[in-house]
């Protein structure tokens, strides 16, 4: 696919909407990766407490003699079960989407980004989110020092932000 046309005195001119791509801004990104630490830190509080609470319910299938004296058929019968019990419950399977969305997400900005600012951005904000989403969640008290570590870690990220706008 050519991106340029020819005129009849063949002087090349670009194509229409060729040329220099615009990148978009790096508050977009920011609020991107913000949005995926939010997607796989604030859902894993949620995660845990359907897990702890998951009473899944009784499979005759796994009582066949046939399936108890094949370790195989046992195993993956046994998986198949606990995936679908839990996909099967909404307080499990609703974070689990959004927390799946984010690696969607996340997949997609690694393309465009720059790599040294969205892997730590994206960890960070999920470490975080995961404390601010275990306060929400389980009523767990955000200890001194926690708080201490993530206002430490924001700042390593705005560090990392601002040398990456001088390059």
């Amino acid at each position: 696919m050519s991106t340029t046309l020819l005129t009849p005195t063949s002087t090349p001119l670009p194509a229409p909407g060729a040329g220099t791509p615009s990148k978009p801004p790096l508050l977009n990104y920011i609020l991107s990766f913000l949005l995926v630490g939010l997607a796989w830190g604030f859902t894993t509080p949620f995660l845990r407490r359907a897990a702890k609470a998951h009473n899944p319910p009784p499979h005759p299938l796994l009582e066949r003699d046939s399936v108890k004296r094949s370790a195989v058929k046992r195993k993956v019968l046994g998986a198949w079960f606990a995936v679908t019990d839990l996909v099967k419950n909404w307080r499990y399977a609703l974070p689990l989407g959004i927390n799946l969305s984010g690696s969607l997400w996340f997949f997609l900005l690694v393309g465009g980004s720059e790599l040294s600012l969205t892997v730590p951005i994206v960890n960070t904000t999920a470490f975080v989110f995961t404390v601010i989403g275990e306060w929400w969640v389980e009523g767990k008290v955000i200890s001194r020092d926690t708080m201490v570590g993530m206002l430490l870690c924001l700042g390593g990220i705005a560090l990392c932000v601002q040398s990456k706008q001088n390059d």
